[in-house]
């Protein structure tokens, strides 16, 4: 706007310029012819355009009364007057209703009692075109250069985040587990970060590890009393013996519980990438030798490429509970179906057992009891199972088989981003 407004003024001024030229040749040629009693002007200006009729330069001499020459240009028209004894420039409205750029004084000639009123004219349509070229080329040059800083700009944030995606794409690969440790390749404040959430994570990586090796030593520490206090109840008469096996049951089955949920703490979500059949290979293999000796058969049926984000110990320990108490209720046939759909992993385990009533099953899930708890009391089942598909942010459902028996179905993240601490 101020380069437009400036350009105006230049612009402008440089036309007044040319009118106070024209207007002092104008005055120059003027004279009074006291004899005849009338103007006579002796110039032609120099342009062919004042002898154009209503061409738009046009000048004017007049003593206000009966005295007026004219351009042959104005014809039969007339500029309009004003009293000035200076220079004046304004814009009027001419002949054809254009519109005129004006410059006029008043002089006084020998022989006249009133002052000539001298005036000069051009039409402002060469001074409107080339301010409008102006501001249209003004316009576009400020638009492009517009776009080359907007352009500019995107590149250099563009550029100046590279750092910061490539941090968001090292996180995303720790997270899937494609990486234990985040690149410290960063400017030196990114880098500073990076460094600071490796720490975190060995630290983390360290403290977990730490807690399954006590978890574990402290199911060692406690096989030993356990076994000793069996043989000496053993040795107790009967009446007595049955309430304290009892007990010792309980506390065996309470250890083992809060022992196995210690054992399934994940890894703080930072997990790596397991191939499920490989990771399953000797479960099944063991399983499917009970199942024969039970006079049942096992199937399954998993991708040899499906792989999940998960824990092998946690994975052979989710499934291994539901083919467990599959197996133990199956009359002839388990089945064992893992798939991955879209962006979840569905795990589905069907026996032609029994079943549960959907009042059975609404109870077991709302309660959170064990699968084999329900139908035969005794084992962690469905405790373990539940606590490992909270623990990986999935869900897990109880479900009528078809044509009669139990449908257990899980339903996992392929990416789960939270591990959620089952404390």
């Amino acid at each position: 706007m101020a380069l437009a407004y400036h350009f105006r003024l230049s612009v402008t001024e440089a036309f007044d310029e040319r009118l106070d030229a024209l207007l002092k040749v104008v005055l120059a040629s003027v004279e009074y012819d006291p004899l005849e009693q009338v103007l006579q002007f002796d110039s032609t200006l120099g342009d062919p355009r004042f002898e154009q009729v209503f061409s738009g330069w046009y000048w004017q001499v007049s003593d206000g009364d009966s005295q007026v020459i004219t351009s042959r240009s104005l014809w039969d028209q007339r500029l309009p007057v004003t009293n000035q004894r200076q220079i004046s420039v304004r814009d009027e409205h001419g002949p054809r209703d254009s519109r005129l750029r004006v410059i006029e004084r008043d002089i006084r000639l020998a022989g006249l009692d009133a002052p000539l009123h001298v005036s000069v004219a051009l039409e402002r349509s060469e001074l409107d075109a080339e301010i409008r070229r102006f501001q249209q080329l003004l316009a576009a040059a400020l638009l492009g250069l517009g776009i080359v800083l907007l352009l500019a700009l995107a590149a250099q944030i563009r550029w100046g985040l590279a750092p910061l995606r490539r941090m968001r794409n090292n996180l995303r690969r720790v997270e899937a587990g494609d990486a234990e440790r985040l690149d410290t390749m960063l400017p030196a404040e990114l880098a500073q970060l990076a460094g600071t959430m490796n720490g975190v994570l060995d630290r983390d990586r360290r403290l977990i590890e730490r807690s399954r090796h006590t978890a574990g030593n402290l199911a060692h520490a406690l096989k030993t009393p356990l076994s000793v206090l069996r043989l000496k109840v053993a040795g107790l008469p009967e009446e007595t013996r049955e309430p304290l096996l009892i007990e010792l049951a309980r506390i065996d089955a309470a250890v083992r519980h809060h022992l196995a949920r210690a054992s399934t703490a994940g890894d703080s979500g930072w997990l790596g990438t397991v191939n499920v059949a490989h990771t399953l290979a000797p479960l099944l293999e063991g399983l499917t030798r009970l199942a024969e000796r039970r006079g049942l058969v096992l199937e399954s049926d998993i991708p040899a490429s499906l792989a999940l984000s998960m824990e092998a110990q946690d994975l052979q320990e989710l499934v291994g509970n539901l083919l467990d108490n599959a197996l133990r209720w199956a009359e002839r046939r388990v089945t064992l179906h893992i798939a991955c759909d879209a962006d979840q992993h569905r795990l589905q385990v069907s026996d032609d057992g029994p079943g549960m009533s959907t009042e059975q099953r609404s109870e077991a899930l709302m309660r959170g009891s064990r699968l084999d708890e329900r139908r035969s009391g005794s084992g962690l089942g469905l405790a373990i199972v539940a606590d490992l598909v909270e623990l990986y942010g999935g869900q897990l459902a109880l479900k009528q088989a078809s044509p009669h028996g139990l449908r257990v179905e899980v339903t996992l993240p392929a990416t789960p981003h939270a591990i959620r601490d089952p404390r």
